[in-house]
């Protein structure tokens, strides 16, 4: 009882008060100023926190000692646990930015670095940085890594695994011979064992900033990028356009094929000093289209999301109606979201405002259970002083939208405990409606521990459509996950044959269990579940 008016005081909504509950948060502590730059759900429902940090334990007790920044990963389990924690060091900085789950149950990490073959490093630096990606399996050990670059400075910022296993990386590179201003936005294919398969640089004639990439329905890709560019000018460049790969030599995308990277010039026009740019790849890598949205001021692009009739583009503005920008502001800088259809078509445009400088750095889509219909939009932030200092400036703060990005609720959220100071840098909607934000905490600048909070929310709870049972991947190879629905403390998972004869048998105190199914033959199986509230459930697996 006294949790649930602990979280009742701790969580406050600006609309109204709703039932909310902290289920738990996790301080992890540092006395540098440390980067949380994602939280990444696991295939079983687990997190991933990641960004970069530096290690003061490890240079006042080793004698190998780093001289900066190094990859930092913690997983934690779904009561909030500890499972490991993990650095990658080299000699120099090393920035992490970009995580994404494998449909193989590991991680892909995506970072930037300065240092050449050191320490976890294994690969010489290709001059300035690099992009450095390092694959890992669901304990955090190291599959394989890869270094990325060329004599330019080159960074990563996001990534997607794609359909056929492979992945792809968007960052940055900076005055590169081969591009179109100050910094291009440079995109590279990779296969499930890192071997790069193609590369593509876009950009305008001034500096263009990716800053997120999403998969697509069709096996493509979203960029999302922060334009500060006009049209490029196509004279002297290699000018590459929707017919790049099929142009290759044998109309192939083998990396060998054709000369690196491709090119591809913008060919919008900038409305204001910094816009919304939108392109999609299609699953080949080809661009199929661009979009630039923007007022007379500055417009920030933050981060995307898929909906079931197309794409949400969300980011800050201080634009009044200007431009191809049809909402104004409110006061300081508001949240600015615009949805397309799967052309790119405009569907509308919505201002959002905290009435200081308000960030978005998270979205999600809640959606139907059959994920035909989208129900609406979480967004996560946090608001920035300019002048008057509020109340909740400084707060994690969470709005919801209905599907057509009309608002329902907003709420400031503290947790169990709060600092002077805190940033949100990622927040993430679980399919039971649980919510996963993670950000900085600091008293003082320098000093930001990272921050993550569990919430249930009763709102959003009701409107995610939940199976008592589900098993995935179906039908399976050598491991599926059972997701259980309902609400329990502690249940037993049994696995029968089709005659009745028992397999196996585990107790589990979690939403979802990973079983092992390596040892069986090809054929039907039955999977049962009893909850120590007696609620049971069953469904069938086949054995590939």
């Amino acid at each position: 009882m006294k949790k649930h008016i602990l979280s009742a005081l701790l969580v406050c909504s600006t609309a109204f008060v709703s039932a909310q509950e902290v289920l738990w948060q996790k301080d992890i502590s540092s006395s540098t100023q440390d980067f949380l730059s994602q939280v990444t759900t696991t295939i079983d429902q687990q997190y991933l926190i990641t960004g970069s940090s530096i290690q003061s334990k490890k240079l006042s007790s080793e004698s190998k000692q780093n001289s900066g920044y190094d990859f930092h990963v913690v997983k934690l389990n779904q009561q909030g646990e500890e499972a490991w924690e993990k650095y990658f060091s080299g000699q120099n900085h090393d920035f992490l930015s970009a995580t994404v789950a494998t449909q193989e149950g590991g991680f892909l990490l995506a970072g930037t670095s300065f240092s050449g073959k050191s320490f976890d490093k294994k690969e010489d630096s290709k001059g300035g940085s690099d992009a450095w990606l390092i694959r890992l399996n669901e304990f955090g050990d190291e599959i394989w890594q890869k270094t990325l670059g060329s004599t330019s400075d080159e960074e990563s910022k996001a990534v997607i695994q794609t359909t056929d296993l492979g992945f792809m990386v968007a960052g940055n590179v900076q005055s590169s011979a081969k591009g179109y201003g100050s910094k291009d936005v440079w995109i590279t294919k990779l296969d499930k064992n890192g071997k790069e398969t193609s590369q593509l640089i876009i950009g305008g004639k001034g500096m263009d900033e990716v800053e997120k990439m999403i998969p697509t329905r069709d096996g493509g890709a979203l960029l999302g990028i922060y334009s500060r560019s006009g049209a490029s000018d196509m004279s002297n460049k290699q000018s590459v356009m929707s017919n790049t790969y099929s142009s290759a030599k044998g109309g192939s995308s083998d990396i060998t094929n054709y000369p690196l990277p491709i090119t591809y010039p913008k060919k919008s026009e900038n409305f204001g000093e910094g816009d919304y740019w939108i392109i999609k790849l299609s699953k080949d890598g080809k661009v199929e289209w661009e979009k630039n949205y923007g007022g007379k001021g500055d417009d920030h692009l933050r981060t995307l999301a898929l909906t079931t009739s197309g794409y949400v583009i969300g980011g800050e503005s201080r634009s009044e109606r200007s431009g191809n920008k049809t909402v104004g502001i409110e006061e300081g800088t508001d949240v600015w979201l615009i949805a397309l259809n799967e052309r790119g078509e405009e569907l509308w445009q919505k201002s959002y405002s905290f009435k200081n400088r308000d960030v978005l750095m998270g979205m999600n889509v809640v959606k139907t259970g059959d994920e035909k219909s989208s129900k609406g939009i979480l967004l996560g932030g946090y608001t920035q002083a300019e002048g008057r200092i509020e109340t909740d400036d400084e707060t994690f703060w969470m709005l919801y939208l209905d599907e057509n990005g009309n608002e329902q609720w907003r709420k400031h959220v503290k947790g169990e405990k709060r600092q002077k100071e805190e940033r949100l840098s990622d927040l993430k909607l679980n399919r039971d409606g649980s919510i996963i934000l993670a950000g900085t905490s600091a008293e003082e600048l320098g000093k930001e521990n990272w921050k993550i909070v569990k919430l249930g929310d009763e709102q959003l709870n009701q409107l995610i459509e939940k199976q008592d049972i589900r098993i995935y991947p179906n039908p399976v190879s050598d491991y599926c996950y059972v997701e259980i629905g309902f609400d329990f403390k502690e249940a037993d998972i049994t696995m029968y044959d089709m005659g009745g004869r028992q397999l196996q048998s585990l107790k589990t105190k979690n939403k979802v269990t990973k079983i092992n199914t390596q040892n069986l033959i090809q054929g039907a199986y039955l999977i049962t579940i009893k909850t120590d509230s007696n609620k049971t459930a069953n469904a069938k697996i086949i054995k590939k």
